[in-house]
């Protein structure tokens, strides 16, 4: 394996953790603002990257969808994956500031990603595409700031999918109850133990193209343009 592909592993793999870990810490730091101290008491605000892995969701996922494609002779896949969820006491949250505040939390995490998609791009732009001439250290910080993007963006874009367990239907599921349509919220609450089914479904059909690819590439291009 090359240097530089070593390099490109690293970099992806940092930025998947910044990405997926800054997503959880700011479900729990939105909820904390509105008195829930569920994350907090269990030591879910932190940094510490150990505190937050999941065995499947930040390692074997990301893992399979990199090196699996290059096994088959593709190039490698795009990276994808989420840290163990933070803990929530919703009825809390909800108590302190209504359901306003339960949607803000739900959408915290995908603003924290496309937050942090859109200073990566800043850099990207900014930053000469490195060449063999560069020091490995430049190399290396073009390559993690150009995966933070797309990475932040898959992230966003995915949460954002109204998919049971996922943050989009969370928000949809307290905004109906904040109108009371309660058929929405129950469809959803009796749905969740489809969620990873319906990802996958998506993952491996061409349901991708559509409600992945297309609007990741369209964030991309208005980001980078």
């Amino acid at each position: 394996m090359e240097s530089l592909d070593i390099l490109k592993i690293f970099a992806s793999v940092l930025a998947l953790a910044i990405a997926v870990i800054g997503h959880e810490i700011m479900h729990g730091w939105v909820a904390y603002m509105y008195g829930d101290m569920t994350a907090k008491n269990a030591g879910r605000l932190t940094i510490n990257p150990l505190s937050h892995v999941d065995l499947v969701g930040t390692i074997i996922v990301p893992l399979s969808m990199y090196f699996i494609p290059m096994l088959l002779g593709a190039s490698s896949g795009f990276l994808f994956g989420w840290a163990k969820p933070v803990p929530i006491n919703t009825a809390t949250v909800i108590h302190k500031g209504g359901y306003n505040a339960a949607m803000q939390v739900d959408l915290a995490g995908i603003v924290y990603n496309f937050t942090l998609a859109a200073f990566a791009s800043i850099g990207v732009v900014a930053m000469a595409q490195p060449t063999s001439a560069d020091s490995m250290l430049y190399i290396f910080i073009y390559l993690l700031v150009f995966q933070l993007l797309i990475i932040n963006v898959v992230l966003g874009v995915f949460n954002l999918l109204p998919v049971p367990q996922f943050d989009g239907a969370h928000f949809l599921m307290h905004l109906a109850l904040k109108y009371k349509i309660n058929s929405i919220a129950e469809f959803f609450y009796k749905n969740e133990r489809y969620g990873m089914i319906i990802v996958v479904i998506i993952i491996m059909t061409p349901l991708k193209e559509y409600l992945l690819f297309l609007p990741v590439q369209t964030i991309l291009n208005l980001l980078i343009s």
